[in-house]
């Protein structure tokens, strides 16, 4: 796993891509997450003005991971709710800067209908990730991860990663609403009015 984290080094300068590949055609039963797409894109601006809203009908792949105790889950299990879906490591600079605003978002917004479901993908040291999110205070996001960093590879295989961190925004359907590459703040008037638009509470 040591050449995925040299991969994703090294792909490290494209954090500010602006656009993302579509996937020609689509699933039909996403158009309406397009809809909504355009709606909220709007409020793609200040610190999130490197969100990317989906332009083409895209089922995000149904990921899978570990909760805090090894038991399994897959993206599915969140299905009826707004998921903000963020992958993350230890080693990865720019994303021990962004968990505290995904924490704060988790925070001000987490409920029924909208969770953040950061997946930690260290290879190596796996006790490691638990402690730097207890140094950081970080105690509204729920823990999950993927020692195999297999959703990275998933993601990537739609053109939807390309380093980390990387985000997507999926609705309750499991499609994507719209995704970034790099890191953003999540905590910020601007992240929170966008998800908010999502949630249709703008």
């Amino acid at each position: 796993m040591g050449g995925l984290a040299g991969l994703v080094v090294g792909l490290a300068a494209v954090y500010g891509i602006a656009t993302l590949t579509g996937n020609a055609g689509g699933d039909k039963a996403c158009r309406p997450a397009v809809a909504l797409a355009q709606k909220i894109a709007p409020f793609a601006t200040g610190q999130v003005a490197a969100v990317n809203v989906a332009k083409s009908p895209l089922r995000v792949p149904d990921l899978a991971f570990q909760d805090a105790a090894g038991k399994p889950l897959t993206l599915k299990a969140f299905r009826g709710r707004t998921v903000l879906v963020n992958l993350w490591a230890t080693w990865c600079v720019p994303c021990r800067k962004e968990m505290p605003t995904l924490d704060a978002l988790q925070g001000k917004l987490g409920g029924p209908d909208f969770q953040v479901v950061a997946v930690n993908i260290d290879t190596r040291n796996l006790d490691k990730p638990k402690e730097f999110l207890k140094e950081l205070n970080i105690n509204k996001l729920v823990y999950y991860s993927d020692p195999d960093a297999k959703t990275f590879q998933d993601l990537k295989a739609i053109g939807r990663a390309f380093g980390l961190p990387t985000t997507l925004l999926v609705d309750p359907q499991g499609c994507e609403i719209g995704s970034i590459a790099g890191p953003a703040e999540w905590a910020s008037d601007d992240a929170v009015k966008l998800i908010k638009a999502a949630l249709g509470k703008s």
